[in-house]
């Protein structure tokens, strides 16, 4: 079987660490890079041993040479992207959130669906070895409560895609997302959910903090920032067992497992290098190679739902 051939649209920090990765695993290689700089597109096909570079994120998605396209642009321009992959037959890998706002979200998974061509949702958390091995363990019991957050200060500047709304900037959609994807691995979809926080000047969501119920009365709480740092650590609690996940949650190298009577057992990620990036792409080539379209471990209709929920904690502070 022939390398996957990889197409990177944009050439910020994630496009060039996951480009990093895409061109050191075996059975895979990045062939092009697009950006509307073609400048700093040549210069990151270069570092990546790209054959191709391209002034627009649409010659990418033309080009014969690529069989996959990742795309690691702001929020608001994955819709353009997407549906040019789409278009030209090219399976899609998307940064998270899928989308800007959920009709955007909505329109990608239906060209998909209708095209059948492959589209999933770059949310490394899902990918994580640690993540995977608590999601499967039956120790647990029923999950009663799940706990993150995610916070960072950021300067504030209007211009910079966290804070621009028209590049769909914001604490919930850049940080809110993993909290809320950890609470939806564990404990799926709420019954309701309580948010509050504050707006930057621009009126994007500077901080966003919110109480989510589940059936029976399991709970999530969780929290974003860009005003403050927190501890970043996540905890899950279930009726048979509890994990305390370190920090960085959304990619963790240690966990702890513990319950009463038991010995603390401690997991610690072995490679470094297996962080999620190089899970989420397997899973490309994997389901591709089975001739699928849609992931099983990172369901379209889970990347909907949470748009969902996003849009609606946004909503909520304002």
């Amino acid at each position: 079987m022939r390398d996957l051939a990889w197409g990177i649209a944009a050439t910020g920090g994630i496009a060039r660490t996951v480009g990093a990765v895409i061109a050191a695993e075996p059975g895979m290689r990045v062939a092009a890079v697009g950006s509307r700089d073609l400048g700093r597109a040549k210069a990151l096909a270069a570092t990546l041993g790209a054959g191709s570079a391209h002034g627009s994120y649409a010659e990418l998605c033309a080009d014969p040479a690529v069989d996959a396209v990742y795309v690691a642009t702001p929020h608001a321009q994955h819709l353009e992207v997407a549906e040019a992959a789409i278009a030209a037959g090219k399976a899609v890998l998307c940064e998270k959130p899928l989308a800007a706002t959920v009709a955007d979200a909505e329109r990608m998974v239906r060209l998909a669906r209708e095209a059948g061509v492959f589209l999933m949702e770059a949310m490394w958390t899902r990918f994580s070895p640690l993540i995977r091995m608590l999601a499967a363990d039956e120790r647990f019991g029923e999950i009663r409560s799940v706990r993150a957050a995610f916070g960072f200060a950021h300067p504030y500047d209007p211009a910079h895609r966290l804070w621009a709304p028209e590049l769909g900037g914001g604490a919930l959609l850049d940080l809110g997302i993993y909290p809320m994807g950890l609470a939806q691995l564990f404990l799926g979809q709420p019954e309701s959910m309580s948010f509050t926080g504050s707006l930057a000047p621009s009126g994007v969501d500077a901080e966003a903090g919110g109480l989510m119920r589940y059936p029976g009365g399991a709970r999530a709480l969780v929290e974003c920032s860009l005003l403050a740092g927190y501890a970043n650590d996540a905890s899950v609690v279930g009726t048979g067992m509890r994990a305390d996940i370190d920090a960085p949650f959304w990619a963790p190298r240690r966990v702890v497992l513990s319950r009463p009577g038991m010995e603390p057992e401690e997991h610690v990620l072995g490679d470094p290098a297996e962080n999620g990036y190089a899970g989420e792409l397997r899973e490309v080539r994997d389901c591709l190679a089975r001739g699928r379209t849609e992931s099983e471990v990172m369901p379209l209709d889970e990347s909907l739902a949470m748009m969902r929920l996003l849009a609606e904690a946004r909503a909520q502070l304002r």
